[in-house]
C-alpha cells in the first residue's frame, strides 16, 4: 500500500519481481561499503537473483516508482528444526532514500512477511562497527544475542559479528 513520505513523493514496499534484478544489482554496487558488506560488490551484468537468493525472499522499497532499497528475509538454515526462524540477510537503502523512515518501514514489512511465513523469531547479523544499523535494529526491539569478537577482517581492521534477534 503506497504511503506518502513527503507531500511530493510516494513510497511503496512490495514483493520483489524478477525484472527488479538489474535495478537491485545497480543498487548493490552503488551502496557497497565495508561498513556493512563482507563480500565484494556484484559485477555489472551478474544476476542478482539465483538459487541461493530467490526473488521470493526480497521485499523492495520504491520511491516515486524507482527501486531504492530492499530487505532479504530468508531461512538461516535448511534444517526443519529451525524452520520457525527467519533471518534478515540484507537491508540496503540508496542515499536518496535515507532519512525518510524507509529502513524502519522495510524492517516492519520484513516482520510482517516473517509472520505470514509462520516464523516465531526473526534474527540478523550486523557488523559491530555499523552503529547506524545497530541503532535502527535496537529501536525496533532487536536485542544482541551474541557477539563473535573480531570475526571479520575488513580494510585491515578486525570487526565483531553481532547477532541480534527478536520474537515476533
Amino acid at each position: 500500500m503506497p504511503t506518502s513520505a513527503e507531500a511530493d513523493t510516494t513510497t511503496l514496499i512490495r514483493p520483489a519481481r524478477p525484472e527488479d534484478g538489474e535495478a537491485l544489482n545497480l543498487l548493490e554496487r552503488e551502496t557497497w561499503s565495508s561498513l556493512h558488506a563482507v563480500t565484494p560488490p556484484p559485477e555489472p551484468g551478474q544476476p542478482f537473483f539465483d538459487e541461493r537468493h530467490p526473488v521470493g525472499d526480497l521485499l523492495v522499497a520504491e520511491l516515486d516508482g524507482e527501486v531504492v532499497g530492499y530487505v532479504r528475509v530468508a531461512r538461516p538454515t535448511p534444517l526443519e528444526v529451525n524452520a520457525h526462524v527467519l533471518q534478515i540477510q540484507g537491508l540496503v537503502l540508496s542515499e536518496r532514500a535515507r532519512g525518510r523512515g524507509l529502513g524502519k518501514a522495510l524492517m516492519r514489512a520484513a516482520e510482517e512477511e516473517a509472520r505470514r511465513r509462520g516464523a516465531r523469531r526473526l534474527t540478523l547479523r550486523v557488523l559491530g562497527h555499523n552503529a547506524p544499523a545497530r541503532a535502527l535494529y535496537t529501536s525496533l526491539g532487536y536485542a544482541v544475542e551474541g557477539i563473535l569478537p573480531e570475526e571479520m577482517l575488513l580494510d585491515g581492521e578486525y570487526v565483531d559479528d553481532v547477532l541480534m534477534g527478536r520474537f515476533l
